[in-house]
């Protein structure tokens, strides 16, 4: 499952300079533009991206606040922030990459590609999730959490059939590797564990859905 790395570009209506993202396109990158700060931050779940570009130069602005403003509403999500030689960068802009103009595509490609989710076996993505087998971890909109071994099976799982119900049975088969279903509490204890770490609202969650008298599955 490979994974299209998803970038929100915050730029001025009125840019001056040369354009990258036809670069960053051509590289199969998703790029979702808007001209606000306050767009981004409005939009920012429903893109769910993997970095932002703030192109503070085509603002005229440092680039300052709009940094802080993302850096507040999500966890960890990387900043870069482009800037013109007449502004003076602070260490207090909070981003991870501060690229000064002028500089090139290929420039800027390097230095994003490092914070980009690559196409890589050990991650997954269903949606807005994206699950690290290596790390064990679990990424969904704003939320992270680290998992169980049986945790990163059991999601995983459900990740590669998305939108299909998985019946009780096959999920002990393949997670628990048993065909014994004695006591189906463990598994609803155990899909109660995974809502907590990817649902905004376990108790009415919207992508871990429970099939009654059959099993799970995932909306995405």
């Amino acid at each position: 499952m490979d994974i299209i790395p998803r970038i929100l570009w915050i730029e001025g209506r009125r840019a001056v300079g040369p354009s990258f993202i036809p670069g960053l396109r051509s590289k199969d990158y998703h790029v979702e533009i808007v001209s606000t700060g306050v767009e981004a931050l409005s939009r920012l779940s429903d893109i769910d991206p993997d970095l932002v570009v703030v192109n503070a130069a085509s603002m005229r602005t440092t680039g300052k606040r709009i940094c802080q403003s993302i850096n507040g509403q999500s966890d960890g999500l990387p900043v870069v922030l482009i800037t013109d030689r007449d502004l003076q960068v602070t260490r207090t802009i909070q981003a991870d990459v501060v690229l000064t103009l002028p500089f090139t595509t290929r420039k800027l490609i390097n230095r994003i590609a490092p914070l980009l989710p690559g196409d890589d076996k050990n991650l997954l993505r269903a949606g807005p999730i994206r699950l690290d087998l290596d790390k064990k971890r679990v990424k969904c909109e704003s939320r992270e959490a680290n998992l169980t071994p049986r945790l990163v099976q059991l999601l995983k799982l459900m990740m590669e059939n998305p939108n299909e119900v998985i019946e009780r049975g096959k999920i002990f088969y393949k997670v628990w590797e048993t065909d014994y279903m004695g006591d189906t509490r463990t598994l609803d204890v155990h899909m109660s564990w995974l809502r907590k770490a990817i649902e905004k609202d376990p108790r009415n969650p919207k992508f871990l859905i429970t099939i009654r008298g059959m099993g799970y599955r995932l909306d995405v």
